[in-house]
């Protein structure tokens, strides 16, 4: 198995994930906080998505946990979001202050121009290093939280362009976290959800306002009982994971049996808690009818969280002190080869890509470098050969790297690798449990990987690596990994930076990495060592002729090679060996120049480049070889091949070899034979030396002259190269500078257009709120009728109410206008503007009443406009209606002269009664009673005929209309009859009683007693 699963790179301890107890906190030390913290982030549209994830937030319960908010904004600009958010939501609502610590059932969002962290329960503000444009503040937070709250945390992506969050998903889904993402169809912009998404790691991808339902689900079920404890294990549990185990094998067809138990557990674990799922068994029916379930769990379980040079100074000392040495040994034309096991999605093969090509243009070494990278994961490997990667990744690459090996896109949401540092690697699918590892490698990254096996499946990993490595080659470990038990393997080179060197293993050690993939020779049918593909097929029989030509091809026929015009050997002919041989190194394209024996090398040269360049055949005869210690006269043949006849496009070249016909093999040249004595034989060897000079004198010539247009040949080449080079390194120079520039502005555009996006957003909802107070206020001004003129410094109206137009001319033409030029409708009162500038010296409002030409009566009352700033910007002149009142104070004083009245009338002597035109009596005085002798009640419910003589009954009455007429001369005597029945005599006056109309409702009666008559 070679996928990895790690944890945050910028964790100093990022596998901590390889045991599973929980540290307790040192004494003395802050523990983190034991309730979930959920992390939100966003940049463009995320006040939409914040409004519908905190109207999606249960009324009635409180959720038991904190959410952290983080959003792009603009560094300039003082946020609104606090404000806004806490409309949506009834938890307290906090914007973050250095060191604050963090409560459940609260929400904290991040101040502009900051980058926030989590440590100990306590969110730290840092001011941020990066320009504008290339600040992460959502990867930075994530990154935190995960470290501090491991499975405890959430992480959520909203709305946003570019890829912020993508790295921090990686880094909460390696701590066994959940991540959601926003639906990219409910997003105003899908950038961020989109790249997270991409990811393969997010668990949900839900609307907002349906994610905080699904939050609750999940936290409820992971701070819930846990599935077992390690150190005592439920029974059956083991025989779960087993069945748990062989479902993925057969699905995904890999082995996960010999990975740790606890590293399986934390993942089902959280897989479970994801669905809800309370026991091992049900989620083993739920693997067995949901086979996506079980890629959902394989990729769970393969989660990849890298980086690019993760562990920087590991990465250092690989560099300083690994790569130095992959060069060293190297001659030109070899090569440099590299296994990247468990490579997930390419990040660290291409930082060792990155330092092996920096180097090599450092030093100007020219050697070819092969990185094998392999994964298990098919998603993982397709997303390392795309070479695309967000631009997050910012944070971890320097500038000038991210200008020399990566090109951002089109649309500017991802890098993307050079194809010259792709082309270095070569990325495969790959188990290393089971399939059949590289060989003859420089160097093995196996980067925690090893942490989630247990030791009988190190035991097999270790030897393999040995048997892969070459002698001296280099094994570059995780930050927890260690050779354990492999010691005879491998020796430390930097123990910190777990850098190994391989050693040479004892005998018999070196075939047991290789024994579980090619079984022993013995073991093996020899009908398995032939093709078993192709059939057998007897050889036919050859002509005569074919065969006699066949026959005197292979004795007669010189040696001849076909080359090209470089003298790469195409074909070879004959018995070669005594003229040509192997050259040392690597064995690779083979050169005849390069395997001339000596002697042959210069003649060679010198006639393959006659040929080349007169397009004739060459000789040189004569040549003396030396073969096997002694020396062979060659006669040399460099002839033109017809194009017509071979299928190639470069012209080539037939080189003959064949023995020199006057001397015999084995001879010795003459310049190397020792002279003979005697004056005869003198004379014979000055004639042959004479002989050699003349040929060496030919063969220096030819040389000369093969020098002299080699010579020019470079001068020309070297000429035109430095100009073009000169050329090609002044554009570059020019468009990389261009380049980077354009990168720089559209990088800060983007942030400035996240953060004006945001800032837009803002300034609209208060826009928004600010026009719904304003309709409230005008139809708050309208609906109470209360008439208001609204004036500046300069005594002009600014805004006026409609039940002004009542009192003074205005129309809405008249805004702008001094209120002085206003005609008013008020009736004698011409002060307004004096008294305006007086309450604007003195600041203290005035009150006057006023009326207006139609009877109107109006409080009027002048005070000073304050700002919410308590600026005076001018006066408020409001009318408030008292004509009611007005007329309810001439009716109180009219009471008070009727209370008046009724004094007097209960006071009086004479009996006082009130009777309507029909003679009912209305009122009856205390003196009546006396008089008359009825009480009050009992006279009230009488008519005045009751107390008149039957006799006079009529006259009475009709005296009464009279009246009322006002035709009866007033006082009058008549008679009334007392309660005891006798009858008085008494002198009368009547008062008619008029209305508001001036009708007669009824009349007042005085009666007094003159004497008394009879009784009846």
């Amino acid at each position: 198995m070679t996928k990895k699963k790690d944890t945050p790179a910028s964790h100093p301890h990022e596998d901590s994930l390889a045991s599973t107890d929980k540290v307790a906190p040192a004494p003395g030390r802050p523990s983190e906080p034991t309730f979930p913290i959920v992390g939100i982030g966003a940049s463009a549209g995320g006040l939409a998505a914040f409004e519908a994830f905190f109207s999606g937030m249960p009324t009635d319960t409180d959720p038991g946990m904190a959410f952290v908010l983080v959003q792009h904004l603009k560094p300039d600009h003082k946020s609104l979001l606090t404000e806004l958010i806490r409309r949506y939501t009834s938890m307290e609502v906090f914007e973050v202050e250095d060191g604050m610590e963090v409560r459940p059932n609260c929400t904290y969002i991040i101040p502009p121009n900051r980058d926030m962290a989590i440590l100990h329960g306590r969110l730290q503000l840092l001011e941020p290093i990066n320009p504008r444009g290339q600040r992460l503040p959502i990867d930075f937070f994530f990154r935190s939280l995960a470290q501090s709250m491991h499975e405890s945390v959430v992480g959520v992506v909203l709305s946003g362009t570019g890829s912020d969050g993508t790295l921090g998903v990686r880094a909460i889904k390696g701590e066994g976290g959940m991540v959601i993402a926003q639906t990219p169809e409910s997003c105003e912009y899908d950038g961020m959800p989109r790249s997270a998404i991409a990811t393969g790691l997010v668990d949900y991808e839900l609307p907002p306002s349906e994610m905080p339902a699904r939050i609750i689900a999940y936290t409820d079920h992971v701070y819930g009982p846990p599935l077992c404890a390690e150190t005592d294990p439920i029974p059956g549990t083991e025989n779960a994971l087993q069945k748990i185990c062989i479902l993925l094998r057969i699905h995904t067809g890999h082995d996960f049996s010999q990975y740790k138990p606890s590293t399986i557990n934390r993942r089902i674990e959280r897989r479970m808690a994801v669905h809800q799922i309370d026991t091992l068994d049900a989620y083993i029916q739920y693997l067995q009818q949901a086979p996506r379930e079980v890629e959902s769990l394989f990729r769970d379980l393969l989660i990849g969280v890298t980086r690019f040079f993760r562990d920087t100074e590991a990465f250092n000392t690989f560099e300083e002190e690994v790569v130095p040495k992959l060069f060293a040994e190297k001659s030109p034309g070899s090569s440099i080869r590299i296994w990247s096991t468990g490579c997930s999605t390419g990040e660290e093969a291409y930082s060792v890509a990155i330092l092996l090509q920096e180097y090599m243009e450092k030093t100007r070494t020219r050697i070819k470098v092969q990185i094998f990278a392999t994964d298990i994961d098919s998603q993982a490997i397709n997303t390392a050969r795309s070479g695309l990667y967000p631009t997050s990744i910012a944070a971890d690459v320097t500038p000038e790297r991210l200008s020399r090996f990566f090109t951002i896109e089109s649309n500017g949401s991802a890098y993307r690798i050079h194809k010259t540092l792709r082309d270095i690697l070569i990325f495969s699918e790959q188990d290393v449990i089971k399939d059949p590892p590289f060989s003859r490698l420089d160097c093995i990254l196996c980067r925690n990987l090893l942490i989630y096996m247990d030791g009988e499946l190190q035991k097999k990993i270790m030897p393999l690596f040995h048997y892969a490595l070459r002698p001296g080659g280099f094994l570059f470990l995780g930050t927890s990994e260690t050779v354990g038990d492999f010691g005879d393997l491998f020796t430390a080179m930097h123990r910190k930076s777990k850098l190994y060197l391989r050693k040479e293993a004892q005998l018999g050690k070196r075939s047991t990495a290789m024994s579980r993939f090619i079984p022993p020779l013995s073991a093996l049918d020899s009908s398995l060592l032939r093709p078993t593909t192709v059939k057998e097929v007897a050889p036919a029989k050859l002509p005569l002729r074919d065969l006699t030509e066949q026959t005197l091809l292979q004795r007669f026929v010189p040696v001849g090679v076909l080359v090209n015009a470089q003298g790469d050997i195409l074909y070879l002919h004959g018995r070669t060996g005594q003229y040509l041989e192997p050259a040392q190194g690597e064995a690779g394209t083979n050169n005849i120049l390069k395997m001339a024996r000596e002697g042959l090398r210069r003649g060679l040269n010198t006639a393959l480049h006659k040929a080349r360049s007169s397009g004739g055949t060459a000789r040189s005869q004569s040549l003396w070889v030396k073969t096997n210690g002694s020396f062979t006269s060659v006669d040399l043949t460099v002839c033109p091949v017809a194009a017509d006849h071979v299928d190639f496009s470069d012209p080539l070249y037939l080189v003959i070899l064949e023995p020199s016909p006057q001397v015999g093999h084995g001879s010795v040249p003459t310049s190397a034979s020792p002279a003979v004595g005697g004056d005869g034989e003198k004379s014979d060897e000055d004639g042959e030396k004479d002989n050699l000079v003349k040929t060496l004198r030919q063969e220096l010539l030819a040389n000369e002259e093969y020098l002299q247009s080699t010579i020019e040949e470079l001068e020309t080449s070297n000429e035109e190269l430095n100009s073009s080079n000169e050329e090609m390194q002044s554009i570059n120079e020019e468009l990389q500078s261009s380049n980077e520039e354009l990168e720089t502005s559209k990088e800060e555009l983007q942030s400035v257009n996240e953060e004006l996006s945001t800032v837009n957003t803002e300034l609209q909802n208060k826009l928004t709120d600010l026009s719904q107070a304003n309709n409230d206020m005008s139809n708050l001004l309208s609906g109470t009728g209360i008439a208001t003129i609204f004036v500046d410094h300069q005594l002009c109206i600014m805004r006026f109410t409609p039940a002004a137009t009542r009192i003074i001319n205005l129309i809405p033409v008249d805004i702008g206008r001094p209120v002085g030029h206003i005609v008013s409708k008020l009736v004698g009162y011409d002060s307004l503007v004096e008294d305006v500038e007086s309450v604007l010296e003195t600041l203290l409002p005035k009150d006057l009443e006023v009326q207006a030409e139609d009877g109107k009566w109006y409080t009027m009352r002048i005070q000073p406009y304050r700002t919410l700033d308590n600026v005076i910007e001018g006066a408020v002149i409001t009318f408030v209606d008292i004509t009611e009142m007005k007329k309810s104070d001439e009716l109180l004083q009219e009471a008070h002269g009727q209370i008046r009245l009724a004094v007097v009338a209960r006071d009086s002597q004479d009996a006082i009664t009130v009777l309507d035109m029909k003679g009912d009596i209305l009122s009856w005085n205390p003196s009546a009673h006396r008089l008359l002798g009825w009480r009050e009640e009992e006279a009230l419910s009488m008519n005045i005929q009751d107390m008149l003589p039957k006799d006079m009954q009529a006259e009475e009455l009709e005296n009464l209309r009279l009246v009322a007429q006002g035709d009866l001369p007033m006082p009058y005597e008549t008679r009334r009859i007392h309660k005891d029945g006798q009858t008085l005599q008494v002198w009368l006056t009547a008062s008619l009683l008029l209305d508001d109309t001036g009708s007669a409702y009824g009349m007042a009666t005085t009666q007094r007693i003159v004497r008394e008559a009879n009784k009846s």
